[in-house]
């Protein structure tokens, strides 16, 4: 389906929001899902892009779709570059998307850098939720100060925003899982349900703190995509299957949301 560009902000150093305008046709993303984009008719790169939905809005004939985006390859700097008004081809949405729990207590959004933009489209699906007796509680990290991004609009969302920096350049000095070490045990696995998203050695640690805790986490892997649809294998993963061994599954066509205890960390 062809979109065209509303705006493509820069908003910190290489980290850009991409507001697309669709038609009204276009299918509402479901927390977790993601979409692939592409300029359209350009050859190089040829493959559109995953990107998991930050925002969705539906207006008067239209839907406004807005992606964040880190710039960390041809294609991304590509799509920095393009200007209002510029069409774009964008499939899906596509993928798994996160369990909602509308009986639990407390809802825990582990954020690991651009793992933001999907736990802030889930954060705001909790907060149109007309339950109001849910606790939105968002653990947010980065490398350092100067890479944070969207925490204005996760502390609109949420009720507890916990921020931590590797150099500990602003809130606590280290990872966002030492961070959440530090108050695991007072969360109750009767209430409360986790969700993560961020770079794989923040994924493996948060599985080995969970690991012998009963608390129910589901993670949205960040793996490279060529086809978005499951036809080239490019982005299997290993898990356990029921009996506990060893088997691949596809993170575009499978995922990319994940039962943390299901993956096979290595």
């Amino acid at each position: 389906m062809l979109g065209k560009i509303v705006r493509n902000t820069k908003i910190i150093n290489g980290h850009y929001v991409l507001a697309v305008k669709l038609p009204q046709s276009f299918q509402t993303p479901i927390p977790g899902q993601f979409v692939m984009i592409r300029e359209k008719g350009r050859l190089d790169p040829f493959l559109g892009r995953p990107f998991s939905v930050y925002t969705f809005e539906r207006i008067e004939n239209a839907v406004i779709v807005e992606i964040l985006y880190k710039v960390v390859g041809k294609g991304t700097s590509v799509l920095s570059m393009l200007k209002k008004g510029v069409l774009l081809e964008i499939y899906g949405p596509y993928g798994s998307a996160f369990n909602i729990n509308t009986k639990g207590k407390k809802v825990v959004l582990i954020c690991g850098g651009i793992g933001i933009a999907p736990l802030t489209f889930l954060a705001s699906h909790y907060r149109g939720l007309e339950t109001g007796d849910i606790d939105v509680i968002c653990y947010l990290g980065a490398t350092g100060e100067t890479k944070l991004v969207g925490v204005e609009r996760m502390e609109e969302l949420c009720q507890g925003v916990f921020i931590s920096t590797d150099d500990g350049s602003m809130g606590y000095h280290g990872t966002v899982t030492d961070l959440f070490a530090r108050d695991v045990a007072s969360y109750d696995s009767s209430n409360t349900v986790i969700y993560a998203c961020g770079p794989r050695p923040m994924i493996k640690r948060l599985s080995e703190m969970l690991s012998m805790r009963a608390l129910p986490c589901q993670v949205s892997l960040e793996e490279r995509m060529a086809c978005g649809v499951g036809a080239c294998l490019g982005c299997s993963i290993e898990m356990y299957d029921w009996e506990r061994r060893g088997k691949y599954r596809r993170v575009c066509k499978d995922g990319p949301v994940f039962d943390i205890h299901d993956i096979i960390c290595k």
